[in-house]
């Protein structure tokens, strides 16, 4: 397996020069070269094998040869050792809970396979490799667990300042060792600016060995295909199409979500359901990108006005509009419609929604009154309700149990650094540290 930039400037590389690089010489994101299709016959089959073996047979042609097949299901199994969850509120509406994993959010299936799959190409490396991520919510936290005490590996974190939820800071700010945080004065697009504008650095990548643990890269979007693929597994076999909601930022779940349909899975459209930070849905009606700064909301993990992986979702739709039309129908959603669906989803089916799932539901909502025939909608719950206990308690007059995890983080110092938005400041930070 090769993997290409989406600028199409830059060699082919493999997998490792792909993952340690994380962004494309000419600034291009990676992509697979080829997308092999499974056969009906193996999609049935995955309903019957157990999912980390499914996760196994779903990233292995993504691999190749350059990964040893043990080596592969090691850090599969060590990665994956947590539940993905079905939860049908009604025959037509069904969600699927991502937030049972060590960080109760569902980019834990990307960092963690990540990380270990980094921590296997490095293994060999003289230089420390520093991995540069920039968070608007949870990110930052599964990225952290994840590398955290991985041998020859540091991960700088930048976040926005009193942009994120408490719960969400502590779990990646207390834990020090080869975790730094950097508190930006300024949006998570002012962080996700100077991470990429580290990569792009001529100076700064002789001297500093970097890669990026967001979702521009590729290692840590191949196993998001993991659980649109857990979906297909415990969904009934139904004749009527299936509508999968993402509630979204920086679109990489999005993204994982047509990989996943690119390999066969039955999905008959996506839903972006965004919340006042709707640069994507505006696209899909007017034809036109305007990226513009964020607006701070109350689900803040979708707080992105410029989304790093749309090069992807062109390049997945040939760069034509009308393709990703095909693909793609979207919905905003602003905090008070938010807050609603969250009281309206816990009266109706006496399930607690935290914000960024319930942006999922109106969007799958919204897609049901100009789409009125038959369907059945899957909505992805990105994050455990707790993580959000103010803005729950906001909307249905109590708060969500505290899971013992995420108790003990609140009760941790803070450990982070202050860092201005400037971008000079950043680069000498990583030089003299």
């Amino acid at each position: 397996m090769r993997y290409r930039s989406t600028n199409r400037q830059a060699p082919l590389t493999s997998l490792r020069g792909a993952v340690l690089r994380g962004l494309a010489p000419d600034g291009g994101l990676y992509m697979p070269a080829e997308i092999a299709r499974r056969s009906p016959q193996e999609l049935e089959e995955f309903r019957r094998l157990p999912f980390t073996e499914v996760c196994f047979r779903v990233v292995r042609p993504f691999a190749g040869p350059e990964v040893p097949e043990e080596v592969l299901r090691q850090v599969v199994s060590e990665a994956i050792n947590f539940p993905v969850k079905l939860v049908s509120l009604s025959p037509g509406l069904h969600i699927l809970e991502l937030f049972h994993g060590p960080t109760l959010a569902f980019k834990d299936f990307g960092a963690r396979f990540m990380a270990r799959l980094m921590g296997y190409f490095v293994r060999d490396e003289t230089r420390l490799l520093n991995v540069l991520v920039a968070t608007s919510g949870d990110t930052g936290s599964a990225v952290a667990h994840g590398f955290f005490g991985v041998p020859g590996i540091r991960v700088v974190i930048l976040y926005p300042s009193k942009r994120i939820s408490e719960a969400q800071e502590k779990q990646f700010t207390t834990l020090g060792d080869n975790i730094i945080a950097l508190e930006v004065d300024g949006t998570f697009d002012d962080c996700q600016r100077m991470v990429k504008q580290a990569f792009i650095d001529a100076e700064l990548n002789t001297r500093a060995f970097l890669t990026s643990a967001n979702s521009i890269n590729i290692g840590r979007l191949l196993p998001q295909m993991f659980y649109h693929v857990a979906a297909y597994r415990q969904l009934p076999v139904a004749s009527v199409p299936l509508i999968v909601s993402v509630p979204s930022g920086n679109f990489g779940n999005l993204t994982a979500g047509i990989f996943a349909k690119r390999i066969g899975l039955p999905v008959a459209r996506f839903i972006a359901s965004t919340n006042a930070n709707d640069i994507v849905p505006s696209y899909l009606h007017s034809g036109e990108f305007h990226p513009r700064p964020a607006t701070r909301t109350i689900s803040n993990a979708m707080d992105v006005g410029d989304p790093n992986n749309f090069p992807r979702l062109l390049d997945l739709c040939r760069n034509r509009l009308e393709y990703v039309q095909r693909e793609i129908w979207g919905h905003s959603a602003s905090d008070e419609d938010t807050l609603r669906a969250m009281k309206s989803v816990y009266e109706r089916f006496h399930y607690i929604p935290d914000p960024h799932t319930a942006v999922g539901v109106l969007g799958w909502e919204g897609y049901r009154r100009e789409h009125p025939e038959a369907a059945q909608g899957l909505v992805l719950a990105t994050a455990h309700p707790a993580k959000f206990a103010d803005v729950v308690t906001r909307a249905i007059g109590q708060a969500p149990a505290l899971p013992d995890r995420l108790a003990a983080y609140l009760q941790r110092a803070k450990l982070s650094l202050p860092m201005s938005s400037h971008y000079y400041d950043f680069k000498q930070f990583l030089l003299s540290h």
